[in-house]
């Protein structure tokens, strides 16, 4: 087995994801004005989005150049060449307003001076239909708009259903300058359980952008596959925070573990007043894996009380931790001993195996091992909500 740490790894990873602190000087420089052309593209994206699912003509037209072309599928022919007028009056006066099921996410954006490419998903459940347009943009009179559009079509079981990830942003233990980050392992095999039953999976941190990533394990095919599945990896560097999202948008939320989880997430009041607005006011699931666990610990529902009271919670216990490592003098607290003086019970199994724990809307997993096992609990119970409803 290979293990992709420092130097490597920030290697790696740079190359991938330009994260701030890594990147050479004068790419760093580059950040600020980047992330801000990137936000800019966004909102266009999102006006193509939003206007299209609610045929909104007025902000599909903010989307587009005038002179834009659209490149759409007609039978018998490679493609259909439509001038933006026309595309616009595909969506009529009559419904303005009307949701159309059509549900967008946007997958990749790269930037090259006043040009950029994009990539957005858009699911249509009622219809088993995938599509993914592709987009070029152009700088034009202080703006950026879509110039061209090209689409594919596919059928698809995904079912626009939103699970949260959470991570966390620090880059080191504490105050010191001991490297932590995400585990790799615990966002790929959660990741796949739930996009292959259909589920969209998006990501929020503390700071938003770029997270710090570990335990990536090149000799393992599914870390290999995900590294380079430039989807994911636009997902990872592109992380938002909490004041981004809204809560009626995800089902359920995930903490993912990794060394750095202890840091920043569970302190953190946007992500702890978004997560219990999931989780009381929508009846989402509130899941977490191995150190993962320590952001849920502060949790309080409306009634004040902490959410672990009276639950069965697994998580990485400071029983299994090397106590005289430096790392381990970092932690601002301790898992399991503070979930049980919050009167929750907590529960592993063998260090080395997986774990789980469901109790009502709460599931929890002792190790990276056990990510999948906590994501197959959280269909379940989403399956069955759907089979009921």
């Amino acid at each position: 087995m290979r293990y992709l740490f420092k130097p490597l790894l920030a290697v790696i990873v740079m190359m991938l994801m330009q994260q701030p602190g890594i990147a050479a000087d004068a790419s760093s420089q580059q950040q600020p004005q980047q992330q801000q052309q990137v936000a800019a593209i966004e909102q266009v994206l999102h006006n193509y989005i939003e206007g299209t699912s609610y045929n909104n003509r007025p902000q599909i037209t903010k989307a587009f150049h005038p002179a834009a072309d659209l490149l759409l599928d007609k039978e018998g022919q490679a493609f259909n060449k439509v001038p933006v007028t026309d595309y616009l009056n595909m969506f009529k006066l009559a419904d303005h307003g009307k949701y159309n099921g059509r549900i967008g996410e946007i997958l990749q954006i790269d930037v090259s001076g006043n040009l950029a490419t994009a990539k957005v998903e858009i699911l249509i459940p009622s219809r088993q239909t995938r599509f993914i347009d592709v987009f070029l943009l152009k700088y034009v009179a202080n703006q950026w708009q879509i110039i061209t559009k090209a689409a594919t079509k596919e059928a698809s079981i995904q079912n626009g259903v939103r699970v949260l990830f959470i991570l966390s942003s620090a880059h080191f233990h504490g105050n010191s300058t001991l490297p932590a980050g995400v585990s790799f392992p615990e966002i790929v095999h959660a990741y796949q359980t739930f996009k292959k039953a259909g589920y969209t999976v998006e990501f929020v941190s503390p700071k938003g952008g770029a997270v710090p990533l570990s335990y990536i394990n090149t000799s393992d095919p599914l870390h290999k596959m995900y590294l380079y599945d430039s989807d994911l990896m636009f997902a990872l560097k592109h992380t938002k925070q909490a004041t981004q999202l809204q809560a009626k948008d995800y089902r359920a939320v995930h903490y993912v573990g990794g060394s750095n989880a202890m840091y920043g997430v569970a302190d953190n009041a946007e992500i702890s007043r978004l997560v219990m607005e999931i989780y009381e006011q929508h009846q989402g699931i509130i899941s977490a894996v191995c150190h993962g666990t320590a952001g849920i610990v502060h949790l309080k529902t409306k009634d004040g009380k902490y959410l672990v009271d009276g639950k069965r919670i697994s998580g990485y216990p400071e029983d299994f931790e090397n106590k005289s490592a430096d790392y381990f003098k970092q932690f601002p607290f301790l898992i399991k001993q503070t979930i049980e003086s919050r009167n929750g019970s907590f529960h592993v199994g063998k260090q080395s195996e997986a774990y789980i724990e469901v109790d009502g809307r709460i599931i929890t997993g002792q190790n990276y091992k056990s990510s999948a096992l906590v994501a197959e609990a959280i269909i379940k119970q989403l399956q069955a909500e759907t089979a009921n409803n």
